[in-house]
């Protein structure tokens, strides 16, 4: 049965130089609207559930434009507030073979959703309208009013017997200086309300600081998350491995820890051409598969192909059906479909 998931987070102006140039040598920038929570409800509503955004966005036309797009992406708006004068920006240029895509933040800390007053949201509203929600790292960064904001939701949700859900992405361009020291006792906060957590063994080590003598990545995996899932007593902890190739391939495999038990996806090897919001695309399959109750090696499994499809398409924002995602678990790439 169709579930309704809300995501908190911020919307944001994606400002891409076209093909592979770099800002320096382009004149020209395609604008688009995106954001971890953007993506995930979006995504979540291909899926065939109801996928809303809880934010704020400027009462101008830019703010218009934003909220025009996220209609259009099967977003629904309900608990969307105006106020504010910004929109948050970021550059993007996409890398080639061994050159890495950059990402250049711009006019953060001043847009609307950051500097929403105490009160903007409607907690019992929105706690009582949905089946979980969405937070990630990236809003966590932002200041503390806005965690504020997400530490009362989390608890309005949980209160109502909803699922909170707590993506790491742990960005060091937004903590600053000692980032990791900072943000340890605020991630430590939001795992304490959470249900299903996104992170790897990096993020253990880095932003928990908890340290393991395995040398590894699989074994740290091994040793490290079912701690955590011990400690602060979540149901999923789930993931990606990711190796990139010099020839603009990446390998992915996703994983997934529930029961007890690690239930790995197969490794997909695949050519990319947008590699932005690929792993909102993995968040948005697990979160599927929880959802719809489907057995963990069905739900690794369709992560991991949503998130190769993410990679197949220009934009942050998930594109495919839950039918596109099914049918590229089960082939190859084909011809033209007729």
């Amino acid at each position: 049965m169709p579930k309704t998931i809300a995501a908190f987070g911020e919307v944001m102006m994606r400002l891409q130089v076209p093909g592979v140039d770099l800002l320096s040598q382009s004149n020209t920038l395609n604008y688009s609207f995106s954001g971890t929570g953007v993506n995930v409800a979006s995504a979540l509503s291909r899926f065939g559930h109801t996928g809303y955004l809880v934010s704020r966005l400027p009462d101008n036309p830019l703010g218009d434009a934003a909220l025009s797009s996220l209609h259009r992406l099967g977003i629904r708006s309900d608990y969307i507030t105006r106020g504010g004068s910004y929109l948050g920006l970021y550059f993007l240029e996409n890398g080639f073979g061994m050159r890495p895509s950059r990402v250049t933040y711009s006019n953060r800390q001043e847009s609307s959703f950051n500097t929403a007053p105490k009160g903007t949201y409607d907690l019992e509203q929105i706690a009582s309208g949905i089946d979980a929600i969405h937070f990630c790292g990236i809003t966590l960064a932002m200041n503390d009013q806005v965690r504020e904001h997400m530490l009362a939701l989390a608890r309005a949700v949980k209160q109502h017997g909803g699922l909170v859900v707590f993506d790491c992405n742990y960005r060091p361009s937004l903590w600053g200086a000692e980032g990791y020291t900072k943000a340890k006792p605020l991630y430590e906060q939001m795992l304490e309300l959470s249900d299903i957590v996104f992170m790897n063994e990096k993020d253990v080590m880095l932003t928990l600081g908890r340290k393991t003598a395995a040398e590894e990545r699989i074994d740290q995996l091994y040793d490290l998350l079912p701690q955590v899932a011990a400690d602060y007593q979540i149901k999923v902890l789930a993931g990606t491995h990711r190796h990139i190739h010099g020839d603009n391939r990446h390998s992915l495999q996703g994983f997934m820890l529930k029961k007890g038990a690690f239930t790995f996806s197969e490794k997909l090897t695949f050519s990319v051409h947008d590699r932005i919001g690929a792993g909102d695309a993995y968040a948005s399959g697990i979160l599927h598969g929880e959802l719809s109750d489907y057995e963990p090696e069905k739900t690794v499994n369709f992560a991991a192909a949503a998130a190769l499809l993410a990679h197949t398409v220009s934009g942050d924002t998930p594109m495919s059906s839950e039918q596109d995602v099914f049918k590229a678990m089960h082939s190859t790439a084909g011809d033209v479909e007729r």
